[in-house]
């Protein structure tokens, strides 16, 4: 495995402590590239590579509530179809484009989606009208590829964009953790067939996020609508500083 066992009593808390990010809000998994690169020496390709497939399993527990809710169920298809071509895309262009670049206009996006969150949960505003099929495939597509570009699962992305669109938070958490499934299986498969892949290290990132992922949906469940969405907005500002800490560090 290429992590090492000195600091994997480093990493492996902080696998458990993303995937219960996972599950409370979808966007927990921004932490599991920087977790294996820069506390447990994995190199970029392969980090992203394991955090790829890993992604699959906490992505299998938010199929939960999406069985429970058919209608956001079939709000989501056009989303996770476009995000399955663009992650398909994006693992195939990850040696090619500079991912700092990538990750500055991630940073900046989450940032100010974490911001007018927090004031559109203090104004109490209303949610704008459904998005439509078109709109939520070409979404999707860029989703997929940045989310495949710079390892981060997807919900780092598109729970941001559906705020900016002013999409139910409801809808946008489910979305968000439900896109890392259709991330993880076209991303995965081009990394494993690049020879990027290490299994045993994408295998025990995937369980230790299950496992986060299953307790942190149960304690998000207790959250009322507006302490959801001031929730995820603080998560966002906080992911956004640290994209931030490390890009300057």
């Amino acid at each position: 495995m290429l992590m090492s066992l000195a600091s994997a009593w480093i990493v492996l808390p902080a696998v458990l402590l993303a995937g219960g990010l996972i599950g409370a809000s979808g966007i927990g998994g921004v932490l599991l590239v920087p977790v294996l690169t820069k506390l447990g020496a994995v190199p970029l390709p392969q980090a992203i590579a394991a955090a790829s497939l890993g992604f699959a399993l906490p992505a299998l527990v938010a199929l939960r509530p999406l069985m429970r809710e058919r209608a956001q169920a079939a709000r989501c298809v056009p989303l996770l179809a476009g995000a399955l071509a663009g992650a398909a895309a994006g693992a195939l262009l990850v040696r090619w484009l500079p991912a700092a670049a990538l990750m500055t206009g991630v940073t900046l996006l989450v940032l100010f989606s974490g911001w007018r969150g927090l004031r559109a949960s203090a104004m109490k505003s209303e949610p704008a009208a459904p998005l439509g099929t078109p709109v939520l495939l070409a979404l999707g597509i860029a989703v997929g590829l940045g989310s495949a570009l710079t390892g981060t699962g997807g919900p780092v992305l598109v729970l941001p964009l559906l705020m900016l669109l002013r999409q139910p938070v409801v809808f946008a958490v489910v979305a968000a953790q439900a896109v890392q499934l259709p991330v993880a299986l076209a991303s995965s498969t081009v990394h494993a067939i690049e020879g990027r892949l290490d299994l045993r290290l994408a295998a025990l990132c995937g369980l230790l996020m299950l496992a986060g992922s299953i307790a942190g949906q149960r304690a998000a469940a207790g959250l009322n609508m507006r302490q959801l969405q001031r929730f995820v907005s603080l998560l966002l500002l906080a992911v956004g500083a640290w994209f931030a800490w490390l890009l300057l560090a």
